[in-house]
């Protein structure tokens, strides 16, 4: 009989839909354009990915990467290297100033072998000789070793090929533009341009001391029967305490791969949001088809057809339609990426693979099926309930039946399952449930809003004037577009406005706010015994204020509180803290403006065991506090202090602090160099890169403005990509409302066809269903508003810990667009409303 039932269903179900789809058109632009975005994102997240994994030994150098800052292999490592690889190449990093006459800039030095690069590429401008290796460039002619530049370097310094500049001690000739650097994409942010040399002609520069901040990198090249994973289990072996960072092709640029993941993170919570909105058309669309089948569905309960039936003929025409949105939204996921791709591939790093990934299409048709059943259940449960008298009198009353506790049990599981969707398959867990707490909150507060519009519509003061009566009681009336277009609208609104506020807060923090507390220079690799003189240098530069400096070191953190890192659940807002070396300092007393989360400095005169003191926050991200102790590997040696006291280190002031900073009496003795910082004018930034550059050709000079015009990029970059997915939120909410508005255009007809038949003029008409919309989108914007702003104060406030400030402008161009929206799109559905004949209608009726 179940059997019989749904054939019955079905061939009613597919007789109806040959009449067409008039009535389905939102539901297929929702439902499409929201899995459309979600697939989207997904394959270009992934085409990125594996583009990252097919270049992964052209990242690396090589099969295998080994990173050690400031120290060398010894003696014992480099033999075992060699004789357990088929090639060894070196490369030397580091930070240095280059100079000429009238001029000096930071450069990102860095030294080769002969065998660079092992693997790839490099393209240079006139092309390098001896078939394609890099050395005839930077070999040593008539006394001058040569190297090559990006062409940054050139506009920079005023130079052409051909001349030279001077970094430490050595003159180097200009001789190529590097064009593209195979292996240089493990680092988001770069503090000038590269300066590339023969690892040859580096003694020569004086530039490599004691302490020094050096990145020392070897490229392995394995036997053809050892694999990258085998190799990598050998080593960390036969080497357990080796002072250096393993990278292999699963982790060829670990920044990289962390900044593709956040944004595709973002970008595919944004697309989820315009498929929330989606949903809510899905709601929408189905309430207003039903709505045109009410005399259908009460003569088939008239006949006699249970409500079963009528549920199961309405559900299959959903299901059906579903399956045609989601198949265009998959369509436009896997053809997008070919495109897009195409037009930013210069913007991106690695070459993307560009292919159909079934995961992502089939992770956004997942999504838009639980999302297309959840939001449809409700009005499909409701038309199966009521009764068919009910139905005849939709006109006046509309239907509010209460679906059965089984189906509103369905519906509910339905958003529970869609929310595991989004926890299960999201990278960052914490992240997601923040969202899906925020999204249900969201609709919550929405309809909580569109219930109080209508009720303030209700009881407003009756005004004087026929037009503005009308515009209040069609907020309220029975089918009122109020609720859907608040919640459509909003939730679009809400995100863009939150989004907004959020890149202008972070802007605001880089260009207002940090400037004024942030020093000018940062210096780096000042020797011990140049700390006098720079000292005195610095200080008699005009204006010059706040010079602050300290020893520095580098280690890892190995252990935390006895138990190796890799056992430690460890935050995800403090892991920099264990991804490689850190910087470290010691002191006897505690550097000026600190303020203690707990615990106190040490005596000026302490001479015991380790003691640290601890960055707050990384002590609550390790779970760690007072009397704990760190192992750090410091050098090769590995040393365990106990946590003495626990500061509070606002990072975003670019404070001049460390998170780990020791006890007299342990550090003393250990190679290092000097940090420092100072403030001045503007007007004085040059005579302090020119002192320095006169007296130290060691010592680089990091002009703070300059990385933070950098990072503003960044984060203006990352803006424009969030908001460009986010107004794919807002794109769905206007269909939405189009969608709304053009199911009562039923209604608007016959209000226009009786208020003319009253003598009522078109442009009495059209200024009060204007007026109607105009306040309309004036509430939706500001309930957008609203709920943005609250968002953009949590995610500042609390993810984010700075200081959050609101940003007027941003959210009235919000208000403004949202009154604008809306007004459009109640023109052009009463324009045709007005344009109807009232005979026609008097007849008919």
């Amino acid at each position: 009989m179940h059997t019989l039932g749904l054939r019955l269903a079905w061939r009613i179900a597919a007789r109806e839909m040959r009449t067409g789809l008039a009535g389905f058109r939102v539901f297929l632009a929702c439902l499409a354009l929201g899995v459309g975005a979600i697939a989207t994102v997904g394959s270009l997240s992934t085409a990125v990915e594996t583009g990252l994994m097919a270049d992964a030994r052209t990242l690396l150098g090589g099969d295998v990467a080994l990173v050690m800052e400031h120290q060398d292999l010894s003696a014992e490592q480099r033999t075992y290297l060699k004789s357990t690889t088929r090639r060894l190449s070196s490369a030397v990093e580091m930070k240095a100033m280059a100079q000429t006459d009238d001029a000096r800039t930071l450069v990102e030095l860095k030294a080769v072998d002969r065998l660079y690069p092992m693997v790839g590429a490099l393209t240079l401008d006139p092309p390098a000789a001896d078939r394609g290796t890099v050395q005839a460039q930077l070999e040593q002619i008539d006394g001058l070793w040569g190297a090559v530049v990006e062409a940054g370097l050139l506009t920079k310094l005023k130079l052409s090929i051909g001349d030279t500049v001077r970094v430490g001690k050595a003159r180097f000739q200009l001789r190529a533009v590097i064009l593209k650097e195979p292996d240089r994409v493990a680092s988001i942010l770069n503090f000038g341009p590269r300066m590339m040399v023969s690892t040859a002609a580096l003694p020569a520069t004086g530039l490599v001391q004691r302490g020094s901040q050096i990145r020392y990198s070897e490229r392995l090249q394995l036997p053809l029967d050892v694999t990258a994973e085998l190799y990598i289990k050998q080593l960390k072996l036969h080497f357990p305490q080796a002072n250096w960072r393993v990278r292999g092709p699963t982790n060829a640029a670990p920044g990289l791969q962390h900044f593709i993941d956040r944004l595709t993170l973002f970008l595919t919570f944004a697309g989820l949001t315009a498929l929330l909105v989606g949903g809510i058309g899905v709601l929408g669309a189905v309430r207003s088809y039903l709505d045109t089948k009410t005399a259908t569905i009460a003569t088939f309960k008239c006949l006699g057809a249970p409500g079963t039936l009528v549920f199961q003929v309405y559900l299959l025409q959903v299901s059906a339609l579903s399956l045609v949105g989601i198949a265009i939204g998959v369509l436009i996921g896997a053809a997008l990426p070919f495109i897009g791709v195409e037009l930013i591939k210069d913007q991106l790093p690695v070459v993307p693979k560009v292919a159909l990934y079934p995961v992502a299409l089939l992770k956004a048709a997942v999504f838009g099926g639980v999302v297309a059943l959840t939001f449809a259940l409700w009005p499909l449960a409701q038309a199966r309930e009521t009764p068919a008298a009910n139905l005849f009198r939709t006109a006046v009353l509309p239907v509010t039946t209460q679906p059965k506790a089984r189906y509103i049990l369905a519906v509910l599981l339905g958003i529970l399952g869609l929310a595991v969707l989004v926890v299960f398959w999201a990278e960052e867990r914490a992240f997601a449930y923040w969202f899906v707490a925020v999204s249900i909150a969201t609709v919550f507060l929405l309809h909580l809003s569109a219930l109080a519009v209508m009720k303030i519509a209700r009881h407003a003061p009756r005004p004087r004037r026929a037009v503005v009566r009308l515009a209040l009681t069609n907020l309220h009336r029975p089918g009122s577009s109020t609720p859907g277009v608040v919640q459509a609208l909003g939730v679009g609104l809400s995100v863009l406005v939150a989004v907004a506020l959020i890149q202008g807060n972070l802007t605001k923090q880089i260009k207002d706010t940090i400037p004024d507390q942030a020093p000018a220079f940062f210096f780096i690799d000042i020797q011990p015994d140049q700390v006098a003189k720079f000292d005195r240098v610095l200080g008699a530069v005009n204006g010059a204020t706040d010079l602050m400096r300290r020893p520095s070191l580098r280690g890892r953190i190995v252990k935390i509180a006895g138990v190796a890192v890799g056992k430690v659940d460890i935050k995800s807002g403090v892991r920099w803290a264990v991804n490689g070396d850190r910087a470290l300092s010691y002191a006897a007393t505690a550097p000026q403006g600190t303020v203690f989360a707990a615990g106190s400095w040490w005596p000026e005169d302490y001479s015991g065991p380790p003691l640290i003191s601890l960055d707050s926050a990384v002590a609550d991200g390790f779970g760690v506090g007072l009397g704990d102790t760190l192992t750090l590997n410091i050098l090769g040696r590995e040393i365990t202090a106990k946590i003495a006291s626990l500061r509070k280190i606002n990072w975003r002031s670019l404070r001049f602090d460390f998170a780990i900073i020791f006890a007299p009496g342990t550090l003393e003795q250990a190679p290092q160099t000097h940090i420092a910082a100072i403030k001045v004018p503007v007007t004085s930034e040059a005579e302090v890169e020119r002192v320095v550059a006169d007296n130290f050709t060691n010592i680089s000079a990091i002009r703070v403005r300059e990385a933070l015009e950098a990072a503003n990029r960044i984060i203006a970059g990352i803006g424009a990509a969030i908001t460009a997915t986010a107004s794919v939120t807002v794109l769905a909410g206007i269909i939405v409302l189009g969608g709304t508005i053009a199911a009562a255009r039923a209604g608007r007809v016959f209000d226009a066809v009786v208020f003319k038949v009253l003598g009522a003029t078109r442009r009495q008409v059209m200024g009060a269903f204007l007026l109607e919309y105009g306040l309309l989108g004036l509430f939706t914007g500001l309930i957008g508003a609203t709920i943005g702003t609250l968002i953009s104060w949590a995610v500042v406030q609390f993810i984010m810990g700075m200081a959050w400030v609101f940003l007027p402008f941003d959210v009235t161009i919000t208000v403004i667009a949202a009154i604008a929206l809306t007004m459009a799109a109640g023109f052009i559905g009463t324009w045709r409303a007005l344009g109807e004949k009232t005979s026609s209608h008097l007849r008919n009726d």
